[in-house]
């Protein structure tokens, strides 16, 4: 007979497991013909190296899917499977506080990662980050001595024991340091004429200056203190001939130059830079015949002065950026109001920088420093360092109290000791020669990095034992992998024919159905194997002919929108893009508003482009909305959700997503500036909370809440008693001086009316007409008159 029962179900059961997947399978689609190219196609995809695969009757294909091939019949041991994994190899735990030695501090978990990655897969892993307490602190003052700066020079004087004692507040481990800078000491830029202007640039103005400079270092970082004010009363202005000055030479050389600066690798590192004036940058230089290009390399000689500033040009924005990140420092822009939007242009394009508005003599400069220090502090940023082509990262946010903010790489609102993690996704999306791939993770400004080391795999461990001119392949090509790659000229699955023959009896194997035309119309059937006619529009391929590169899904007349691969007419979509033609994006970058919410709130981020839901919202992000509510309503949930703990921002746990504000307790609101606003709102226990509103130039947003509300208090039980008591015993005195007021009124009305009467009455003087006589008459006999 044919085949046995067992084999005829081991048959059916492949069948089953070919026809569930069919619609689905990758694997299949792609026509491959070796082992690295199945793993390429997706990270599904298994390659059976077996010579003999399948049973009599069934087709296989090598690339396939795991279990498929399991079924098949193929043996573990000939299956060539890689997997994504992943392994942690130091994780040392997150420091509380720096304590003793600052190199046992942590402050990023964990500190290395080693990962194995197949082509378009992609591993995900945890970094937490915490900033320990009472960390140390290296500042460097870098100031420009030019002659506008006089002021400030003088103002400086008195200002470095306070600096000093203001720091000290926020760590007890504080080096000081102070550089200057002028320009280079060429013309243009440089008083040439008349000599003496060489060394007293001053000269024609009744002035003593000192010689202009490029920069130098007046005092390495120390932590005496004294020094410090000793060094700057030792200054003295300078003066040079054009309005831009040589600032970012001096950032370059103080930052590079790490001996002679003195910067401690386990400190943070701050660089206060102070000028009222704009600086040149790269190409600049070329107006004083300056061509050779910035290197980046410290050329302070063993003066202390920067000996190269006639000889190389200024730097430019992007080696700044890419030395104060080697070098972990955070430039702080303390500058005059006049040039405060170029350096906040600066401040853009360099992170990690801030920038501060310097009163005309520098003496709000400790408050600023420290402002700027605290902004640092309160920011947790990963910067990505050395991150190869081939790999692709993708952030989440976990912020305060657990919230998720998706797409970003930074939490902002913390306090020392917060801790704050980020899922980071690494995908391999090609594979190069080197199978090894290294990059670094950091906290901007922070020493501690996380480096992960990539494998790359790409390859099959069956390559490595092909046999060229295999019996197995007739001696006419190489078994590789289980599969004949044949010679020239010769086909079919064990090299056995040659092009020119041709077998009209084995045409049914090159139609899917009787009646269908022979390789689909577009191959000849050789060998009982279909070969593929090439076209103009790109390449064929399948068993039948049946799949190809360019009939697919085009967008604005580009196939697959350029996002994607065209496979057996359908779209592959690269990483980051989606849909039929791999035209809508799945990234939410372009969605994220400044506030730190996709769409700002007011919509949804569809194919990577905001669609505003809020009625009246308009904008990239939705963050238009004239009526939408005002800040005074929006700034109120900040207050209660992060100052009360309460409320619906605090319920939904995104408080600190959408409040980037920091609120500072106040025992009553003064005036700020004219964008500063004032509000006023009653909250659930009928308190009255007042609290200001203001946004600095920087873009930094402070609210600043009255300490106390005033709140509504409760009855005083005795005094509403003694109010009642004294209430009813007034009533009832009022009314009896009213009832006697009246009585009184009536009886005054009654008396006068008897005198009214008593004074129209006539009295006769006669006899009482009522008076009536006696009836007897006595005689007195003895009565004899007067006499």
């Amino acid at each position: 007979m044919g085949m046995s029962w067992l084999q005829m179900w081991t048959a059916l059961r492949i069948l089953i497991a070919v026809s569930a997947v069919s619609g689905s399978n990758i694997c299949t689609s792609r026509g491959v013909r070796t082992c690295k190219e199945c793993l390429s196609v997706n990270p599904t995809c298994a390659w059976c190296s077996q010579q003999d695969i399948g049973q009599e009757g069934s087709s296989i294909s090598r690339c396939n899917l795991k279990e498929i091939l399991v079924q098949s019949g193929c043996q573990a041991e000939f299956i060539e499977y890689p997997s994504s994994s992943m392994k942690v190899e130091e994780e040392r735990p997150l420091s509380s506080t720096a304590g003793g030695s600052t190199n046992d501090i942590t402050q990023i978990h964990p500190q290395k990662i080693h990962l194995t990655l197949r082509p378009d897969d992609s591993k995900r892993f945890v970094v937490t980050i915490r900033q320990v307490a009472d960390y140390p602190v290296d500042l460097y003052y870098l100031m420009d001595l030019s002659y506008s700066m006089k002021d400030d020079l003088l103002k400086l004087h008195s200002l470095g024991n306070d600096l000093a004692a203001a720091m000290g507040r926020t760590t007890s481990n504080l080096r000081m340091g102070f550089g200057a800078f002028v320009d280079k000491t060429t013309s243009p830029y440089m008083y040439m004429y008349p000599p003496e202007a060489l060394d007293n640039p001053c000269y024609g103005m009744n002035r003593v200056c000192q010689a202009q400079f490029g920069y130098k270092n007046v005092l390495s970082l120390t932590d005496q203190v004294n020094r410090f004010t000793e060094e700057v009363k030792k200054q003295a202005i300078s003066r040079n001939r054009d309005s831009p000055e040589g600032g970012l030479d001096a950032v370059l050389q103080a930052a590079v130059c790490q001996d002679k600066i003195g910067w401690r690798r386990d400190a943070s590192h701050l660089l206060v830079f102070t000028t009222d004036a704009t600086t040149h940058s790269a190409l600049d230089g070329r107006i004083a015949g300056i061509v050779q290009p910035n290197d980046g390399q410290c050329h302070v000689n063993k003066d202390n002065i920067y000996d190269k500033t006639t000889v190389l040009d200024y730097p430019s924005i992007a080696m700044l950026t890419d030395k104060l990140s080697e070098n972990n420092i955070n430039l702080i822009f303390a500058v005059t109001n006049d040039v405060m939007p170029l350096y906040l242009n600066y401040s853009k394009l360099m992170p990690g920088t801030t920038v501060g508005k310097l009163t005309s003599d520098s003496s709000n400069v400790i408050q600023l420093i420290l402002d700027a220090y605290a902004n640092i502090r309160s920011k947790a940023e990963l910067e990505v360092l050395g991150l190869p082509e081939e790999l692709g990262l993708s952030f989440n946010a976990t912020c305060l109290n657990g919230e998720l903010v998706p797409g970003v790489r930074s939490c902002s609102g913390l306090k020392i000791g917060d801790t704050v993690s980020f899922s980071v996704e690494v995908k391999l999306r090609t594979c190069p020669k080197d199978k090894t791939r290294t990059f670094v993770l950091k906290p901007l400004g922070f020493k501690d990095t996380l480096q992960v080391t990539v494998d790359l795999a790409c390859d099959c461990a069956c390559e490595g034992s092909a046999q060229p001119a295999s019996p197995a392949c007739q001696s006419n090509g190489t078994l590789d992998c289980g599969v004949c790659l044949c010679d020239s000229g010769r086909l079919g699955p064990r090299c056995e024919c040659t092009e020119d023959e041709y077998k009209p009896t084995e045409a049914d194997h090159c139609s899917p159905a009787p009646q269908a035309p022979v390789c689909g119309g577009r191959g000849d059937c050789v060998c009982g194997q279909c070969s593929c006619h090439s076209s103009d529009f790109g390449k064929v391929w399948g068993k039948y002919c049946e799949c190809d590169d360019f009939n697919c899904i085009r967008s604005r007349g580009l196939l697959c929108s350029s996002h994607g691969e065209c496979v057996c007419g359908f779209c592959q979509c690269s990483p980051d893009w989606s849909g039929e033609s791999c035209n809508c994006s799945t990234r939410t970058d372009g969605c994220m508003a400044g506030v730190g919410l996709l769409c700002s709130g007011r919509g949804h981020c569809v194919c990577g482009v905001c669609q505003c839901t809020q009625p009246g919202a308009y904008g990239a992000t939705c963050e238009k909305c004239p009526t939408c509510p005002d800040s005074c309503t929006i700034k109120k949930d900040c207050v209660e959700c992060k100052h009360y703990k309460r409320g619906p921002l605090f319920e939904k746990k995104s408080c600190n997503t959408i409040c980037r504000d920091e609120i500072q307790l106040v025992d009553e609101l003064v005036f700020h500036e004219k964008s500063a606003v004032n509000c006023t709102y009653k909250d659930e226990d009928d308190c009255v909370n007042h609290f200001q509103y203001y946004e600095d130039i920087s873009g930094n947003s402070i609210l600043y809440l009255v300490k106390e509300p005033e709140c509504p208090k409760g009855p005083d039980i005795m005094l509403v008693m003694a109010y009642a008591i004294g209430s009813v015993l007034l009533l009832g005195l009022a009314a009896l001086l009213i009832w006697k007021l009246l009585i009184t009124i009536h009886d005054r009305r009654e008396f006068a009316k008897f005198e009214e009467e008593r004074a129209k009455a006539k009295w006769e003087a006669a006899n009482n007409p009522l008076y009536r006589g006696a009836t007897t008459t006595f005689t007195n006999v003895t009565y004899r008159g007067n006499s």
